[in-house]
C-alpha cells in the first residue's frame, strides 16, 4: 500500500515534475529553441514537393494527382504540401525556411536505431546522452520535454524537466489549501506543489481539457510554459505517426494538419516570445521515392528539416538537390542526402545561442556547421 508521503507527494507532483531549481531564475529576454521530432520517417517528398523534377511524376503519379496541383509554390522549383497552410503562412512571412535532401545522420532504416541516433546526435547512439542537453548544458540554460518520460534528447549532465497532463480530476481550492498546510512541514513537498499550482495557473487548466493528448494542445502549453517569466529556454515536443507504409494521401493529410496545427498553437502560446524563437522540425529517415503497391512508401533515407519561427531568416529553400532520375537515388531506390541535419542545427545553435566552436564539437563531435545565415 502507498504511504501516507508517498500519495501526498505524487498529488502534489502530478502537475508537472520540474527537477531543477533554478528555473525561477531565467530572464525572459534569452533566445528560445523548441525542438520537434517527428516519429516514424516523414515522407519529405510530400511535404516539399520538388515540382520541378521532371521525374517525380514519374515514381508518383498516384500519390500526387490530388496534391500537386493545390500545393504552394516556394522558391527553386519546390511546393509546399497544402495542409500545411501556417507552414506556408510563415514560409511568405520570413519565418521558415526548409531544407531538402539532408540526412538525420542515421546509417540505418530502423525506426528505433535511427531515432535514438538523431536524439543522442553522435554516429552511434548513447541512449545516456542527448545533443539538446549537451547544448543546453554549454548554454547553461533550462529545458523541457513535453513527455511522459526524458526522450534521449534531454537526457545527461545536464538537469532538465518533464511535463505532460495529468489524468486526475480537477481539484478544489480547498484540496489545495489542505495540502499546503499538511506540506508547511516538509519544504520539498510544498516546492512541488506550489510549482504545480504555478503552472496549472499558467495553461488555465489546460492539463484537464479532454483533448490534452492532441499535439496542438501540447504545443500550446508548451509555449506558454516557454514564455512565462519563469520559462525555459528550450522544449522538446514529439509527434508519431508518420510510418505511412499505406494509404499514404488520406494518412499525411491528417498528419500534416496536426503538425501544421501544433505550429500555430506553439506560435499563440510563446506571444511575444515568438519572435525570439526558433522551432528545429525533423524526423529520423525519409521514404522511397516511388510508391509502394498499397499507397504507401517505405523506409528511405533523405527527408528534410524545417526552421521556424521569429527569429528565423526564413523564406529560403536550402539544400542541394541531387535529382530524381534512377540513377541519381541513393541505392537505387532513396532521395540522396547532400547534408546532414546536424550541419544546419550546428549553424543555428552558433548563430542563436552563440556557441562557439569547441562547445559545438561537444555536442555534435566532428560535424561542421553550415556557413549560411540561419537566424535575423
Amino acid at each position: 500500500m502507498m504511504k501516507r508521503r508517498q500519495f501526498l507527494a505524487a498529488v502534489g507532483g502530478s502537475m508537472v515534475c520540474w527537477h531543477s531549481p533554478n528555473l525561477l531564475a531565467m530572464p525572459i529576454k534569452r533566445p528560445k529553441l523548441v525542438w520537434v521530432m517527428l516519429r516514424g520517417a516523414m515522407d519529405s517528398l510530400h511535404a516539399v514537393l520538388p515540382v520541378a523534377d521532371p521525374s517525380l511524376m514519374d515514381h508518383r503519379r498516384g500519390l500526387l494527382k490530388t496534391v500537386k496541383g493545390q500545393a504552394t509554390p516556394l522558391e527553386r522549383g519546390f511546393a509546399l504540401h497544402p495542409s500545411l497552410k501556417t507552414f506556408a503562412e510563415l514560409y511568405r512571412q520570413k519565418q521558415l525556411l526548409a531544407v531538402v535532401a539532408t540526412s538525420s545522420g542515421a546509417n540505418t532504416r530502423s525506426h528505433f536505431r535511427a531515432q535514438d541516433i538523431v536524439e543522442s546526435g553522435y554516429n552511434q547512439a548513447d541512449a545516456d546522452s542527448g545533443w539538446l542537453n549537451r547544448a543546453v548544458e554549454a548554454y547553461q540554460g533550462e529545458s523541457l520535454a513535453v513527455a511522459h518520460s526524458l526522450p534521449i534528447s534531454l537526457r545527461g549532465k545536464h538537469a532538465s524537466q518533464t511535463w505532460y497532463p495529468d489524468h486526475f480530476m480537477e481539484s478544489s481550492e480547498d484540496l489545495y489549501n489542505r495540502l499546503k498546510y499538511l506540506y508547511d512541514g516538509d519544504e520539498q513537498l510544498l516546492n512541488s506543489l506550489i510549482n504545480g499550482l504555478e503552472t496549472q495557473a499558467q495553461l488555465g487548466n489546460m492539463a484537464n481539457d479532454k483533448r490534452q493528448q492532441k499535439f496542438a494542445n501540447l504545443a500550446l502549453s508548451c509555449g506558454k510554459l516557454m514564455q512565462a517569466e519563469n520559462g525555459p529556454d528550450c522544449s522538446m515536443l514529439e509527434l508519431d505517426g508518420w510510418d505511412t507504409h499505406q494509404r499514404q494521401v488520406y494518412r499525411l493529410d491528417k498528419q500534416f494538419t496536426e503538425l501544421d496545427k501544433g505550429l500555430a498553437a506553439l506560435r499563440q502560446g510563446l506571444g511575444e516570445q515568438w519572435d525570439n524563437t526558433a522551432v528545429i522540425i525533423a524526423t529520423e529517415f525519409g521514404r522511397t521515392v516511388a510508391e509502394n503497391g498499397t499507397g504507401g512508401t517505405d523506409h528511405g533515407t533523405a527527408s528534410a528539416l524545417f526552421l521556424a519561427g521569429g527569429a528565423v531568416r526564413g523564406g529560403r529553400v536550402y539544400g542541394q538537390w541531387p535529382g530524381l532520375k534512377k540513377a541519381q537515388l541513393f541505392e537505387g531506390r532513396d532521395l540522396m542526402p547532400t547534408s546532414d541535419n546536424r550541419q544546419w542545427i550546428s549553424a543555428l545553435l552558433k548563430q542563436h545561442w552563440q556557441l562557439n566552436d569547441v562547445q559545438l564539437n561537444t555536442v555534435f563531435p566532428q560535424i561542421s556547421p553550415m556557413q549560411i545565415n540561419l537566424i535575423r
